[in-house]
This record gives structure tokens, C-alpha cells and sequence, in this order.
């Protein structure tokens, strides 16, 4: 399952984001550290095109998409070094496929922050530097081990003293490891360091509600930042305080609430979508008379990856994929007139994968 970790500095918003992510009740607190032990919670990932395809089939149950979400512990200068909460932090971190960084983008008396003014600039860079402060330290004593064996000719440990090289030299110029790209020889090697500074990042600011649709001074200057530091990296706008009262409403509810703010989805449903683009992830359905369901796939995923991903002996086993498309499945009325049409495809192991494919997978055990 996708994992996601929440992170930012303390009374950025994190915790009333998880609540209104998970409905998990997390301890919310105007102080620091009131998340200690990360909170973990389960999210399903909203999709009109699973609704659609179960109204159609009106099956027993309709499954979507999840995400883990973990809420962890807010972060404080000197981390890397142990202060705070650093060291559980920093490994907690680890964990994670990806990182929602979030950013206090909004001034308000009554909370106290943490470094005084808001500044999400600053708050990015204090997060990143105690990341890539920890990344370095952990490279150079690896280092220090695999340039002795480099030195015997081994030609793997040559090909990581190269490497760690090339990331040091990145750390120390202020560029997070997710700027080095491996060569393929190196990119186990690279997925083996298990850095925090290599961790895809999501970047989500904490606005209030009357700047959902437009942003502020703020939100510009934080994207301006990730736009110089050279990175690629979506800014998700969203109002902790508007998700938390949407948590609280019915999902009928939910439209109209969002309709008086002039927005037309929850911040949490961008977040979902932006998640994906970050990883490169995608959806297919399955769709019975016993369940719909939505499967998450890489961009880019055959046939049989898709079919493991429902169980290991359908990829070991597959022979084929009856597919038909999102939209024609829609068009007809569902599988009896998509074959009767000849929209239903026979797909073998080359196929690739498209978003919104309904699937049909047929094997021997």
C-alpha cells in the first residue's frame, strides 16, 4: 500500500490535516510535540470513475483505492543532531514511499508558531537541511567503509564510491538526493542508501479558508522557492480548518459546503490526486456482480504487474486480459454489450496498462 508521511515543523497544521485525512481523532494541541508516536490512518482515494462503473454492475460491495497516511512527529531545528524528537522523526521518515510537507501559509494570533513569524520559505529550508544534514552523515561514514574496499578493485564498491560521492557533493551544495539520477547500475545502490533527502515530496500549504481559490503572498513565494531550488514539485492549497469541518458533514453535504466557498473539490481530494502524479501511479477497476474495485499500478505497468497486484499467482499464472476502456465500458452499459460491441480486448504480457481500464484477468495456478 501507497505510505504516505505528513511532515512539517510543529503548529503548521499536520495533525488537523490527519484528522480530517482519516477521522483518526489525533491529539490536535496549540504546542509543540503534541504528536509524538506517528498516527497512522487508512484514506480511501476519491474517484468518480469506480462510482460510475457501480452503478452500472450494482455489485455487493465497491472497494476503492487506499493510501496510508502517517502523521509524524513535528520536526525542530537541530533534528539531525538529536533534538527534539530528531532521531524518531528522521526514521519514522524512512518509512514512508513519499512525503507531504506541510506548510504553514497563514497568520493567526492564537496559534503560535513554533520560529516565530510564518515564513514558509525559511520552514522549507529548516526541514530540508536537518534532512540532508542526516543524509550526509550517513553517506560519509558509508563512505569511509566502501572507498577502503574500493581500494582492493571491487569493481560494486568502485561503483558506490562514485556514487556517494556524487550525492555528497550534491548535499553539500544545498541539492536534496533526489536531484542525482542514478544510471541503471546504480540504481540499486541508490534505493539500498534508503535516503530521507531522495523521498519524493508533495508540498501542501495551510491557508485560510477566503485563500482556497487564490492563494496568497506566501504560497507564491513558497513555489517561487521550489522553482529556484530546481525541483519539480506540485503545491497543494488547502485549509486545515475548512477539512476539518468538511470531516465533520455528511457526504451530501460535503458539495454544498464546498459550493459557499466557490471551490469545487476538498483539499484532501487534490492531495489524493496529487500523490499519484508524484509517483507515477495510476488506476485500474475490476467490476463483478461480488465487487468493483480500483487497483493501483505504476504508469507504465504490463498486464501481468497489474494482475499481481491482486495476487501473486495471477501474475506467475496469467495467460491474458479481457480489457475494455473507462469510457466505452460507460458508454454500453458494462461487459455483456462491450463483447457483444467487440470493445472487450484480448491483452497479452506486452500490454500496457492504461489509466481507467477495466480488467479481466484470466491464468493458470
Amino acid at each position: 500500500m501507497l505510505s504516505l508521511g505528513i511532515v512539517g515543523l510543529p503548529n503548521v497544521g499536520k495533525s488537523t490535516l490527519f484528522n480530517a485525512l482519516t477521522r483518526a481523532g489525533a491529539l490536535v494541541a496549540n504546542y509543540p510535540f503534541a504528536t509524538i508516536e506517528p498516527n497512522t490512518g487508512i484514506v480511501e482515494v476519491p474517484d468518480e470513475r469506480l462510482d460510475a462503473i457501480a452503478e452500472l454492475v450494482h455489485p455487493e460491495r465497491t472497494v476503492p483505492a487506499t493510501v496510508q497516511f502517517v502523521d509524524i512527529a513535528g520536526l525542530v531545528k537541530g533534528a539531525s543532531q538529536g533534538e527534539g524528537l530528531g532521531n524518531q522523526f528522521l526514521a519514522n521518515i524512512r518509512e514512508v514511499d513519499a512525503v507531504v510537507h506541510v506548510v504553514r501559509c497563514f497568520a493567526d494570533d492564537d496559534i503560535q508558531h513554533v520560529m516565530g513569524a510564518v515564513d514558509p520559505v525559511r520552514d522549507k529550508e529548516i526541514i530540508e537541511t536537518e534532512l540532508a544534514l542526516a543524509d550526509l552523515a550517513s553517506l560519509e561514514k558509508r563512505l569511509d567503509k566502501t572507498a577502503r574496499t574500493a581500494k582492493t578493485g571491487d569493481a560494486q564498491a568502485k561503483l558506490e564510491k562514485a556514487l556517494l560521492e556524487r550525492l555528497i557533493e550534491a548535499l553539500g551544495a544545498g541539492r536534496m538526493a533526489r536531484t542525482v539520477v542514478p544510471t541503471d547500475a546504480e540504481a540499486a545502490a541508490y534505493r539500498g542508501f534508503n535516503l530521507l533527502t531522495a523521498k519524493p515530496v508533495l508540498y501542501a500549504a495551510n491557508v485560510r479558508e477566503d485563500e482556497l481559490n487564490d492563494g496568497n503572498p506566501h504560497v507564491e513565494a513558497l513555489r517561487h522557492a521550489i522553482q529556484a531550488s530546481g525541483e519539480q514539485a506540485d503545491v497543494v492549497i488547502f485549509s486545515a480548518k475548512v477539512e476539518a469541518e468538511l470531516a465533520e458533514l455528511e457526504p451530501d453535504d460535503r458539495a454544498a459546503f464546498l459550493a459557499d466557498l466557490g471551490v469545487s473539490e476538498s483539499g484532501l481530494d487534490r492531495l489524493a490526486r496529487a500523490a499519484y502524479r508524484l509517483l507515477g501511479l495510476q488506476s485500474y477497476f475490476t467490476a463483478g456482480e461480488k465487487e468493483v474495485r480500483a487497483w493501483t499500478v505504476p504508469v507504465g505497468a504490463r498486464a501481468p504487474q497489474a494482475a499481481g497486484v491482486i495476487h501473486s499467482d495471477f501474475e506467475r499464472g496469467f495467460i491474458r486480459a479481457e480489457t475494455v476502456g473507462y469510457d466505452d465500458f460507460i458508454r454500453v452499459g458494462g461487459w455483456k454489450p462491450a463483447r457483444e460491441q467487440g470493445l472487450a480486448r484480448a491483452e497479452g504480457k506486452e500490454y500496457t496498462v492504461k489509466d481507467g481500464d477495466i480488467m479481466l484477468f484470466r491464468f493458470n495456478t
